[in-house]
C-alpha cells in the first residue's frame, strides 16, 4: 500500500496551526458548548425569512407520524384528505395511515421474498442482492409506491383503523420483521427446488401477516360509514369496502399523477427507473421523468394557485432550522465555521453520496412576486410543536438545491415533456441515490 500515513511531525504541524488560529479557538469554545446549527446559523439569512404567502391553501391541522418513517404515506394521504374533507363537508379529516402502512408492509414483504427467489443463485456479496437484504423492511417509500397501495387496497378513515404503539413507533416491529425475512431469505437460498422456494416464501408471508396484525391490528374488510358535517348535519352511507370508500370519497385519482424528478447527473426529458424499487409486485414499475428544476417549480406554483397541494420529496435535514421551521440554501455558514470551500453542486452531492431524498411532505402555499416564486409553505408530518404549528417556510433557493421530486398531474405537462413519457426508462442500479426511500 502506497498511501501516506499520518506521522508525528504531521500531528505537531496540525496542533500548531490550530493553536495559532484565534478564530479556530473561538469556534472551539462555541462548538464545545453549543450545537453546530446554532453557531453556524446566518442571522442575516434568518431574519430575511417571513412566513407570509401570496397563496396559501391549508386550513387544517398538521399530522404527526411520530417515531416512524411514514412521511411519504402521510404526505400522500395529506394530499388526498383536503378534497375528501370538502366532499364530506367537514373542517378536518384524516385517512388511516396505519391501514396504508399495513398493506405497504405486507406487499413489501412479498416483493422482497419474490426478489430473493429471483436472485437466489447469486452470491450474498452480489451488490444487488446485498442492497435488497439491507433494505428489506423499513418505513420509507416513493410516490409510485403510495399509488400502488391505494390502487390495490383502497383507503379507510382513521377511525376505522387507528394508530397503535407500533404504528407510531416502528423500530421494534421492523426489527422483528427483518429477522423473519432474513431467515426466510436464507432458507430460500438453501433450497434448490422452485416449488420449495415458493412454499417457503408463502410460509414467511403468513408469518409477516400474523406479526403485522399483532402490532398494527387487523385491517378492516368493510367499514360502516357515518358522520356529522361542520353544519351539524348527520350523514350515513352504510357498509363500504376500502376500495368503495376510496372510489366514493377521493376527489383526485393518484394514478393520474406522475413523479417528476430533478437529477442533474442525468439527461432531462428522459424516464428512469431503479432496479428492485417497489412494493407491490403486480403494480406498474416505479418510473421517474427527469426534468429541469424550474419546470418543477412552475408546476408546483401553478397547482397551488389552482387550489391543489403538491406532494414532494427532498433532503430534509440540510440547511434547516427545525424549531423555527425554516429552510434556506445558505442558512448555515459552514464554510465560515470550518474555513474551507464546500463547493459541491447538486449533481456532485448526488454522485458523492452527500445527498439523497430523505423525506416527503406537502407544498400548501407559495409566495409569488410578479409570477416568480420567492418562498414556499410546507405541511410537514412531525406534529404541531415546531414551526408554525407544523407548517414550515422554504426559501426558493432551498427548493433548487434540495428538492428532488414532485407528483404532478400528467395533463399539466408541456407537450415536449409529455412526449418524453414514452421513452424507454433507463434502469439505474439498486444502490443509486435516486432509489432512496423517503423515511424521516
Amino acid at each position: 500500500m502506497s498511501a501516506k500515513p499520518i506521522t508525528t511531525p504531521d500531528l505537531d504541524r496540525l496542533r500548531k496551526e490550530f493553536s495559532a488560529d484565534p478564530t479556530a479557538k473561538l469556534l472551539q469554545n462555541a462548538l464545545t458548548a453549543s450545537e453546530l446549527k446554532d453557531v453556524a446559523l446566518d442571522r442575516e439569512v434568518l431574519t430575511s425569512i417571513d412566513t407570509t404567502m401570496s397563496h396559501k391553501l391549508d386550513d387544517w391541522g398538521a399530522t404527526n407520524q411520530k417515531q416512524s418513517g411514514r412521511c411519504w404515506l402521510f404526505a400522500g394521504l395529506n394530499l388526498l384528505r383536503a378534497g375528501t374533507a370538502a366532499k364530506l363537508g367537514v373542517k378536518d379529516f384524516e385517512f388511516s395511515q396505519n391501514y396504508a402502512m399495513f398493506f405497504d408492509k405486507i406487499e413489501r414483504a412479498n416483493y422482497f421474498l419474490q426478489s430473493v427467489i429471483d436472485l437466489a443463485d447469486r452470491p450474498t456479496d452480489d451488490r444487488t442482492l446485498a442492497t435488497l437484504l439491507q433494505d428489506c423492511m423499513g418505513d420509507g417509500g416513493q410516490w409510485n409506491m403510495f399509488v400502488a397501495v391505494v390502487a390495490k387496497h383502497g383507503l379507510v378513515p382513521k377511525s376505522a383503523m387507528p394508530e397503535t404503539i407500533s404504528s407510531s413507533g416502528t423500530r421494534q416491529m421492523n426489527s422483528s420483521l427483518r429477522k423473519i425475512l432474513h431467515t426466510a431469505a436464507r432458507d430460500i437460498r438453501v433450497a434448490t427446488d422452485p416449488d420449495a422456494r415458493a412454499e417457503l416464501a408463502e410460509t414467511a408471508l403468513s408469518t409477516v401477516w400474523r406479526a403485522l396484525c399483532m402490532h398494527l391490528g387487523t385491517p378492516p374488510e368493510k367499514l360502516f360509514w357515518q358522520w356529522t358535517d361542520k353544519d351539524k348535519q348527520f350523514h350515513r352511507d352504510g357498509w363500504l369496502t376500502p376500495q368503495e370508500f376510496r372510489d366514493k370519497y377521493l376527489t383526485i385519482d393518484p394514478a393520474d399523477y406522475i413523479c417528476l424528478v430533478n437529477d442533474p447527473r442525468n439527461k432531462t426529458n428522459q424516464t428512469y427507473t431503479v432496479e428492485l424499487l417497489g412494493n407491490v409486485v403486480d403494480a406498474p414499475e416505479v418510473v421517474y421523468l427527469n426534468v429541469d428544476v424550474e419546470l418543477m417549480k412552475k408546476l408546483t406554483a401553478d397547482l397551488i394557485v389552482s387550489g391543489q397541494p403538491v406532494w414532494f420529496g427532498c433532503d430534509v435535514g440540510q440547511m434547516m432550522d427545525r424549531e423555527r421551521g425554516f429552510w434556506d440554501a445558505k442558512l448555515l455558514d459552514l464554510e465560515g465555521v470550518y474555513n474551507t470551500e464546500l463547493s459541491l453542486d447538486k449533481a456532485a452531492r448526488l454522485e458523492y453520496h452527500q445527498t439523497m431524498m430523505t423525506h416527503a411532505m406537502l407544498f400548501t402555499g407559495v409566495d409569488l412576486v410578479d409570477g416568480t416564486p420567492r418562498k414556499w409553505r410546507v405541511e410537514n408530518s412531525w406534529g404541531d410543536e415546531s414551526a408554525e404549528k407544523g407548517f414550515y417556510t422554504m426559501n426558493d433557493s432551498w427548493y433548487s438545491e434540495y428538492v428532488f421530486e414532485i407528483a404532478a398531474p400528467k395533463s399539466l405537462l408541456p407537450a415536449e415533456v409529455l412526449a418524453a413519457l414514452d421513452t424507454e426508462p433507463v434502469v439505474l442500479p439498486a444502490w443509486d441515490p435516486m432509489g432512496a426511500l423517503a423515511g424521516r
